[in-house]
């Protein structure tokens, strides 16, 4: 079930909100779990055992380790988590690419699996097995109520696709937390935003990017308009994604950290990488890089730590080698970045910092859409005109005018211009109270305009599902 469908927004959750709200404090975690667990189980039933075996194996652990602490046992039970979780992960996201790779290697034909990814299955077991890690480490009290830990795990806002919630952030809020009507509205606000950013600007860049794509006329500006329309695509996907997760935790009570921060902004790659996915970038560091030495070691071992980060940074997002050159990419440049290029970028303009970050940006970009390592050096040759590429022709024009209006609305949004200047109208009092009275004006009927678009609109993917 997706979030940005009239199925969620108009029957799932309004269900959800009078069931959640009519029962005492003592239920809802209970209220929230049966529902969490029925919004899996819709959009993939033969799968929420696992989500469930993860939740159960990293619970049962976390007892053992609590209870056994600085002993023996309590190393073999985290070191059962890691490879319960990796072993779920690897077999049902990883077999065939495995396989494929073992048959082209070898010359043998072990018949594919064909095992479709379950839901969420990067995100939930990343989620749990940092919970044992961080029980483990002392970081995170033990939970002993299971149901309490089962709708941490399983709650629909975060399922999904994250963000990565650590169980450090929530541990209080999973007993004691506040219910108000300005929590609601904030909350209702923020979620009605993000599925603004997904269905009327994600949605339509992704039809241009498709169609950027397959067209069989192409140039220079044609290149460029596929990649830019597909990199503000996720970035409005994803963001939009994790504004309506920001914004149904807020309505339950919960506040989990911010997953983006005007990534397209950034003045460097390592900048960038403050700034996009933040949870991923978080447990990447407190649970690979840290343990590894982090850049407390010496200089060759830094740079195994960050390549190891970035291999499996890469290969988390998808089991294809393109996935793996994308990571090694980002760590190769983090590395000259920290060693040398940060220094140089501070003494050059601003504007030439901000040319240089979304131009590599951007290439990362045509390296994580295309599947072929071929298709990436021809997409690339074309971007920058080899091969005979025209720089104009009449469709390429055509589409760029078509698509002007969605573009520059796109690139604007995705800047802080548009929170800045509320923010400066917010500061006169006169205006904080017209758009006191605006706010909820503008959110009811974005929703009528998105809800218009669900209805009329076949085409409404979610990238991050794959993922």
């Amino acid at each position: 079930m997706l979030f940005s469908s009239i199925s969620f927004a108009y029957y799932f959750l309004p269900l959800v909100f009078a069931v959640y709200f009519a029962m005492p404090r003592k239920f809802r975690n209970l209220v929230l779990l049966v529902f969490s667990l029925f919004f899996y189980f819709y959009g993939e039933p033969k799968y929420v055992f696992l989500l469930l075996l993860s939740s159960a194996i990293d619970f049962t652990v976390s007892l053992v380790i609590n209870k056994h602490r600085g002993t023996k046992a309590a190393k073999r039970a985290l070191l059962c988590s890691v490879l319960m979780n990796l072993s779920i992960l690897i077999f049902f996201k990883y077999s065939d690419f495995f396989i494929a790779n073992i048959n082209a290697l070898f010359g043998v034909n072990i018949p594919l699996l064909h095992i479709p990814l379950p839901l969420g299955v990067s995100f939930y077991t990343f989620q749990t097995m940092s919970y044992a890690i961080d029980v483990y480490r002392n970081d995170a009290q033990v939970q002993k109520n299971p149901l309490d830990f089962a709708t941490y795990v399983s709650l629909f806002p975060q399922l999904v696709a994250g963000p990565i919630v650590r169980y450090q952030t929530v541990a209080d809020q999973m007993t004691e937390r506040k219910h108000s009507l300005e929590g609601f509205a904030e909350g209702a606000a923020r979620f009605v935003m993000g599925l603004g950013k997904k269905v009327l600007i994600a949605n339509a860049l992704g039809e241009l990017n498709k169609t950027a794509l397959t067209t069989g006329n192409q140039s220079v500006l044609m290149y460029w308009l596929a990649i830019t329309a597909f990199m503000l695509q996720i970035y409005f996907d994803f963001s939009g994604y994790s504004d309506m997760a920001l914004g149904l935790g807020k309505i339950f009570g919960f506040t989990f950290l911010e997953n983006f921060n005007y990534p397209f902004i950034a003045r460097s790659i390592t900048d960038f990488w403050r700034r996009w996915h933040i949870s991923m970038g978080t447990w990447f560091r407190e649970y690979i890089y840290i343990p590894l030495g982090g850049n407390r070691v010496p200089r060759w071992k830094w740079i195994r730590n960050i390549a190891v980060v970035w291999f499996c940074t890469g290969f988390w997002h998808g089991a294809a080698w393109n996935f793996i050159v994308w990571g090694l990419y980002f760590g190769v440049l983090l590395t000259l970045e920290k060693l040398f290029i940060l220094q140089w970028l501070e003494k050059i303009p601003r504007i030439c910092r901000h040319i240089y970050c979304l131009l590599v940006v951007t290439v990362s970009f045509v390296i994580f859409h295309l599947e072929t390592l071929p298709g990436i050096w021809g997409f690339l040759k074309g971007m920058f005109g080899f091969g005979g590429v025209p720089l104009v022709n009449a469709e390429s024009a055509y589409y760029l005018n078509s698509y002007k209006i969605i573009l520059l609305a796109a690139v604007i949004g995705a800047t802080p211009l548009l929170k800045r200047l509320v923010m400066a109208a917010r500061a006169n009092v006169r205006l904080e109270r017209v758009i006191h009275v605006l706010n909820p004006v503008y959110t009811g009927g974005l929703l009528l305009v998105v809800s218009a678009y669900l209805v009329d609109s076949s085409f409404n993917p979610f990238l991050y599902f794959r993922f």
